[in-house]
């Protein structure tokens, strides 16, 4: 950020965790109070630059906040915008994101590439539970299409265990995944890509998604059927409900970026 405002946004936390057991912890510090009349873009350098008023804001690492796709930028000023008396960085998923990928993920973009083709030597389309049925046959229901689309579409054919047994899957599969991936050139694709990967536990979803071949809501519900499962069974738990309504937004923001950035 410029001004007072440097320093506020946390990395963007895009790993699919659970909560540390509870803890006593010092009181959060006090929110940055809102310092700007208006949030708006510009063109500048070629890029579509974020300013509050007139000054250029910055990320956390004293990058310029800008970004060469306009539908980002206008994602970027709706959020700025939004703010009220404070700046709450909690409710900017998608300013959290572009933060981590100007200020990480463009300076490693190879290796966080990588990391996303990792997943997909045990992805969680390949995992299936044997019991109860209700799973088995939801699972078989929304998992094997996708399987079928990364076969035809990537030249990727995958192996099914039951269970958490590791089943090692063939190298030309591993490989034609990473290639995908590998691909783009564009670190918001990636970054993006990263995102909807860890929140999803599947690199398949997450390219189905960056293809446009599943809408982000139909991967979302792919990528927690057991949780779906369970809760028609056991009832929904609140405390669960509301980590997973987080996690969407999040999610969110991940598949708007990368519907933009990715080269098709």
């Amino acid at each position: 950020m410029s001004g007072d405002s440097s320093g506020i946004l946390p990395p963007f936390d895009h790993e699919r965790r659970e909560p540390a057991p509870a803890m006593p912890r010092p009181d959060k510090p006090a929110l940055p109070k809102r310092f700007y009349r208006r949030a708006h873009a510009e063109v500048r350098d070629g890029l579509h630059a974020l300013l509050l008023d007139s000054r250029a804001a910055l990320t956390p690492g004293r990058a310029p906040l800008a970004v060469p796709h306009a539908g980002v930028a206008e994602a970027l000023v709706a959020e700025w915008q939004a703010q009220t008396q404070v700046i709450d960085p909690a409710t900017m998923p998608m300013t959290r994101l572009v933060n981590s990928i100007i200020d990480g993920v463009s300076r490693a973009q190879p290796e966080v590439a990588a990391e996303i083709a990792r997943y997909a030597t045990s992805d969680l389309l390949c995992y299936r539970a044997d019991s109860p049925d209700r799973l088995v046959q939801r699972q078989a229901l929304l998992w094997d299409p996708l399987l079928e689309w990364a076969h035809e579409a990537l030249g990727a054919r995958f192996f099914l265990a039951q269970g958490v047994m590791f089943v090692e899957q063939p190298a030309q599969s591993r490989d034609a995944v990473a290639r995908a991936i590998a691909a783009q050139t564009s670190p918001y694709a990636i970054g993006g890509l990263h995102v909807l990967t860890t929140l999803t536990g599947s690199a398949l979803i997450a390219l189905a998604v960056a293809h446009r071949h599943l809408t982000p809501e139909a991967a979302w519900t792919a990528a927690h059927v057991d949780e779906d499962v369970q809760a028609e069974i056991w009832g929904v738990d609140a405390e669960a409900a509301a980590r997973r309504a987080a996690r969407l937004i999040e999610f969110t923001a991940a598949a708007t970026l990368v519907d933009l950035a990715w080269s098709r």
